[in-house]
């Protein structure tokens, strides 16, 4: 994992979760890209200045939350795009290579209604490079126990579990594997890559009506520090995709989340 992106918006959090990447990035060897994410709405023909006007003072503020950080000689440097988010990310992606995005979710106040805000869940539903999700307030340590849930055990290319190998490697995490059998799987969903039989160290199996539901029902006798799960158009997340915004009501982890891509179906 050479080439980290970290998206910065609005939230108060955002030193939090650079300094988040920071020992992470520290921990793997990598380089840090922060990116200033945001939104303008406006009449048409004042709407180039006031993006440009934003743009440079997005650059300032992102000077600024990195100042704010332990950077640990860890390289951090800003990236910056045109357009849309999408757009961007794949700009960014292609230039330089992106190996993992880490994101913070809008809260993880019980009382907020969202997990994923309009932007994170943008990225999470537009982009095929690897992202970890990390919850406000998460210190950086070792993942000892890794859940990865998913409902199908077919993977196109070993290369997917790529991120997954390297954090189980760097941390000596024992990975468990939860399959999860929906409503009309196939014999085929049974069949589990053999890449990830062999760096697992259990396989469980359960029948509920989604993924995320047989995830609710042994998260607490696994117990994991990281969850991970495929980004599947059928996979966890679901009908999640259909929109950017994702609740608490549908989904809510207080631990790291790692969403892998994976393009089956």
């Amino acid at each position: 994992m050479m080439n980290i992106l970290v998206p910065i918006g609005t939230s108060t959090n955002a030193t939090e979760t650079l300094q988040y990447a920071v020992d992470f990035a520290e921990a793997f060897g990598s380089e840090i890209y922060v990116m200033e994410v945001f939104n303008v709405t406006g009449k048409t023909g004042t709407l180039t200045n006031v993006t440009q006007k934003i743009a440079d003072s997005g650059k300032e503020r992102l000077k600024e939350i990195i100042g704010k950080v332990n950077t640990k000689q860890v390289s951090i440097k800003i990236a910056s795009f045109k357009g849309e988010l999408k757009d961007g990310l794949r700009e960014i992606d292609k230039e330089i290579g992106l190996d993992l995005i880490i994101l913070a979710p809008r809260s993880n106040d019980i009382q907020e209604e969202y997990y994923l805000g309009q932007t994170s869940g943008a990225i999470i539903k537009e982009t095929n490079i690897p992202t970890l999700i990390v919850p406000k307030g998460t210190t950086y340590k070792a993942f000892s126990t890794i859940l990865v849930a998913f409902k199908s055990g077919i993977l196109k290319r070993k290369r997917i579990l790529d991120p997954l190998i390297e954090i189980k490697n760097k941390h000596k995490s024992k990975v468990n594997l939860l399959m999860v059998k929906t409503p009309g799987y196939s014999d085929d969903d049974l069949k589990i890559n053999t890449a990830l039989m062999d760096i697992s160290s259990q396989l469980t199996f359960t029948e509920n009506p989604t993924t995320y539901h047989g995830v609710l029902e042994h998260f607490q006798a696994e117990h994991p520090d990281l969850l991970c799960v495929f980004r599947r158009k059928r996979g966890f997340f679901k009908k999640l995709w259909e929109k950017s915004t994702i609740s608490k009501s549908e989904f809510y982890a207080p631990i790291p989340v790692l969403v892998l891509s994976v393009k089956k179906d």
